[in-house]
């Protein structure tokens, strides 16, 4: 069941059926966007459940702080089918500490939605145990049968014929090693740490350049190429934009090394596919994967200018067989936790014991 409407591509592409209860992009794009429309706002979504739900084994609830889970909390609060909810990370108390006047409206909204929602459910759904340890830090009354399972992506496999080249036309002034970041271009994501540590490392030498793939908005572009101007690495720096098909899998393969200084990053799928091409990750404590990370596919250090100043000088320390080592168990640690097809073995045991009323 999806707040999307019916006629979305993606809703017709998708090869599940999809019951879709949003008003139709045909129609919805020919008038002004209504407000409510951001939160999912559909009027024929609480009636369905209601009337259907009963006809489930089990339901999973995706996400939080939008209609889906009003009417969530409607039809599955004191009914008899068991549920499950999945916080995507939007349990994490980073949001509350950064936005403190929408924490506290959602703290009033916890008392009465999302508070009843999460705490009668079968079990709460994590994708790490930081996540799962963080969650407990944001709102009140918090009593979740927490369970921590699998989430990642398919395996790539092994670099392809033409993903190389494809890359290379995204970067043609690329000469050197490289190391990868692609993500989404945004202040959360720690860029400006990230030029300003680079800018350390590539006055030692020529090493390797710095490839930041990803969209951007315009002012935060500018501001970011004025502090590699005045770092005095703005050749050293290569912007692609957002890296698509074989473009974004010849740039994981060809790196170095990815790095991703996240202020806050609940999974960082991208940590996952870099560490599926056997790349050594360089991560904050802040990406919620972090501890499995440093378990031997790469290294984590804090969200600050010297936090991320240590992770690049680790890096070039290591030599190119370290480097390799340490990509090899990052592919490891990938096939074990992050690949699709344990995430859906754990989704599915999940389930199972939600029926059979374990947690």
């Amino acid at each position: 069941m999806s707040l999307d409407p019916p006629d979305a591509p993606w809703v017709k592409d998708f090869p599940l059926k999809v019951f879709a209860c949003g008003e139709p992009m045909d129609k919805a794009s020919g008038g002004v966007r209504r407000p409510w429309h951001r939160y999912g706002y559909c009027p024929a979504f609480i009636p369905w459940l209601k009337d259907h739900t009963r006809d489930y084994d089990v339901v999973t609830v995706h996400g939080l702080w939008n209609f889906s889970t009003m009417g969530a909390r409607a039809a599955l609060v004191g009914a008899d089918v068991p549920y499950l909810v999945m916080s995507h990370g939007m349990l994490d108390p980073w949001f509350k500490r950064n936005f403190p006047i929408k924490g506290a409206m959602k703290q009033a909204l916890w008392w009465f939605n999302e508070g009843p929602l999460v705490n009668n459910a079968r079990a709460v759904l994590f994708t790490s145990e930081e996540e799962r340890i963080l969650a407990r830090q944001s709102f009140t009354p918090y009593r979740a049968k927490e369970r921590v399972v699998a989430y990642g992506t398919s395996d790539p496999g092994p670099l392809r014929p033409g993903q190389t080249e494809a890359f290379r036309a995204q970067v043609p002034n690329l000469r050197r090693p490289y190391l990868l970041y692609l993500s989404r271009i945004h202040p959360k994501k720690g860029c400006d740490l990230l030029i300003d540590a680079f800018a350390e490392i590539a006055r030692d030498g020529d090493g390797v350049d710095l490839v930041m793939a990803g969209p951007v908005s315009d002012d935060y572009f500018a501001e970011l190429k004025a502090l590699a101007e005045r770092r005095g690495i703005a050749d050293r720096i290569h912007w692609p934009g957002m890296l698509r098909g074989d473009a974004k899998w010849g740039g994981f393969h060809g790196c170095e090394a990815f790095v991703l200084p996240s202020h806050q990053e609940n999974f960082g799928i991208v940590v996952a596919e870099a560490m599926a091409c056997a790349k050594p990750v360089f991560i904050t404590n802040k990406v919620n994967i972090w501890r499995e990370v440093t378990a031997g596919g790469g290294f984590a250090d804090e969200d600050d200018r010297p936090g991320v100043v240590r992770l690049l000088r680790r890096f070039a320390a290591l030599s190119l067989a370290e480097r390799q080592v340490i990509g090899e168990r990052a592919r490891a640690i990938f096939l074990s936790s992050f690949e699709v097809s344990r995430a859906a073995e754990d989704l599915n045991d999940a389930c199972r014991d939600a029926m059979a009323g374990r947690t």
